[in-house]
C-alpha cells in the first residue's frame, strides 16, 4: 500500500525550520523561540497590510465560479470538435489495422502451410528409408 508522504516532509520542514531558529540564536532554545514568534509577528503584520478586503468572499465566489463555467465551456467545446475530428481518424485507422491483421494472419497461415507440408514430406521420406533398413 501506498502512504501518503505528506506527513514526512511536513516534519522534515518544520525540524529544519527549528534548526534553522536553534543555529541563529546560537543553541538557545529560549532565544529561538522569540525570533520564530518575532518572524511570526512580522509576516502577519505584512500580510495584513497588503492584503484588502474591498471584495467580499460572496463576490470572490461568483467571480470564481463564472470563471471556471467559462473554462469549463471553452474545453468541453474543444474537446467536441477534437473529439469529431479523432473520431474519423480512428475509424480509418481501425479499418487500416484490421486490413493489416487479415493480411498478415493470410500470409502467416501460408507460410505455416507451406512449413508444415515439407515438413511431411521429409518424414515420409525418412520412414521410407528408416523401413528399408528393417526390411519393410
Amino acid at each position: 500500500m501506498s502512504k501518503s508522504r505528506l506527513p514526512l516532509y511536513l516534519g522534515l520542514g518544520a525540524a529544519g525550520v527549528g534548526g534553522y531558529y536553534l543555529y541563529q540564536s546560537g543553541g538557545n532554545v529560549d532565544s529561538a523561540k522569540a525570533r520564530a514568534k518575532a518572524d511570526a509577528a512580522k509576516a502577519r503584520n505584512k500580510l495584513d497590510t497588503t492584503t484588502s478586503s474591498t471584495t467580499s468572499s460572496e463576490e470572490l465566489g461568483e467571480r470564481a465560479g463564472a470563471k471556471i463555467d467559462e473554462i469549463l465551456d471553452t474545453t468541453s467545446s474543444k474537446a467536441r470538435q477534437t473529439n469529431e475530428r479523432v473520431g474519423d481518424g480512428a475509424k480509418e485507422s481501425l479499418d487500416r489495422v484490421d486490413r493489416l491483421r487479415q493480411d498478415t494472419a493470410r500470409s502467416v497461415g501460408a507460410k505455416v502451410d507451406n512449413w508444415d507440408r515439407k515438413v511431411e514430406e521429409k518424414a515420409s521420406e525418412a520412414k521410407k528409408s528408416v523401413g528399408g533398413w528393417f526390411g519393410k
